[in-house]
């Protein structure tokens, strides 16, 4: 078959390296263009020195982009919206790793990102990016938003419950535990080695950006409150999302594992992680480097109604790349794996 052309936008940086990565060993993928303002002329191996013999593709300027069959979106946030017509002029589809297009309610971006939405009219276009509750969506529409790294692992952890009434809407607490590169490549006080290297630090323990997309994937037509906190840790890679619910029955472990394994028993990327015994015996971020799985995990309160649910991804796989790559599978009808196989590494 012919393979399908696609280009980056924005590929210098973390996210658009990784997909660059996983791009370049897709049977039925033909890479045209990668782009980067700061670096356009030099080669991708420059910046991604992991792509060293893999691939002799340089730089583009963005005003240098030619028509394709795709192009991925990896910009910073508030560029996709104001750039989306000269983008649909280049490419029939899109896929925006982006926060501009995750939100249906543009009064929602005036909340959460403080300004008005430059185009709320293409909102609607865009279905959210996570395959494992739009997969239907994605396989017709022509346009998607990739979710958030933090909304990703929250939202699947919790999906299940959500969808099926069981927990008190009010008093979901989510505490996040996320490493440097969620930052991105861009220099800061923050990154700076000394300043980095052992912390536990809280960097946005309440109005997180992603409470949001949680906010919309989980309310299921009611009215819900989730209290969302962020804490940076000593890690590159990886989130680990634990989620604290309260159920309105005292359900038992046997009933929750039913729950999950009914909702995600048939998902490629979703293990449900529930061990009586190891180190190993509820979701561990450091396992999932560099893979597309979502391992979610589970424990049950004997002494109250309370749920702790246990998420942990790779913050740049199936909290960006990885899930893009999975949806841009579905969008062409692949199968959703392809490109997507590597199961890990232990140790490491």
């Amino acid at each position: 078959m012919e393979k399908i052309k696609v280009s980056i936008v924005g590929a210098s940086g973390y996210t658009g390296g990784e997909l660059l990565r996983l791009l370049l060993f897709h049977p039925f993928v033909e890479i045209k263009q990668v782009t980067s303002e700061s670096n356009t002329g030099k080669f991708v191996h420059k910046i991604h020195p992991n792509l060293r013999k893999s691939t002799t593709l340089k730089f583009n300027s963005i005003n240098e982009l030619e028509e394709c069959d795709l192009l991925f979106l990896c910009l910073p946030h508030n560029s996709s919206q104001n750039k989306i017509d000269s983008f649909k002029k280049i490419a029939p589809r899109i896929i925006d790793l982006s926060a501009d297009f995750r939100l249906k309610d543009p009064a929602e971006y005036e909340k959460w990102y403080g300004h008005k939405h430059a185009r709320p009219d293409l909102l609607n276009e865009f279905v959210y990016g996570i395959p494992e509750l739009h997969r239907e969506e994605m396989k017709k529409s022509n346009y998607i938003s990739s979710a958030g790294c933090n909304a990703t692992a929250s939202i699947l952890g919790l999906y299940p419950l959500y969808k099926n009434g069981l927990v008190e809407e009010d008093r979901t607490v989510i505490e996040v535990k996320v490493g440097s590169s969620e930052g991105g490549n861009k220099v800061n006080e923050g990154s700076h080695h000394p300043e980095r290297s052992g912390v536990v630090r809280s960097y946005m323990p309440t109005q997180h950006r992603h409470t949001a997309e949680i906010l919309q994937e989980l309310s299921f037509g009611k009215k819900i409150q989730i209290h969302f906190s962020a804490t940076a840790i000593d890690i590159v890679r990886g989130l680990l999302a634990t989620c604290h619910v309260f159920l309105k029955e005292n359900l038992n472990e046997k009933d929750i594992w039913k729950i999950y394994r009914e909702a995600y028993g048939n998902e490629p990327f979703i293990r449900i992680v529930k061990e009586s015994e190891g180190i190993y015996r509820y979701p561990e971020p450091k396992l999932l480097i560099g893979t597309n799985y979502c391992d979610i995990g589970f424990k049950k309160d004997e002494f109250s109604n309370r749920l702790v649910v246990i998420s942990a991804i790779d913050n740049l796989m199936k909290g960006a790349a990885g899930q893009a790559l999975q949806a841009f599978n579905i969008m062409f009808g692949f199968d959703e794996k392809t490109g997507l196989e590597f199961p890990g590494l232990h140790p490491i």
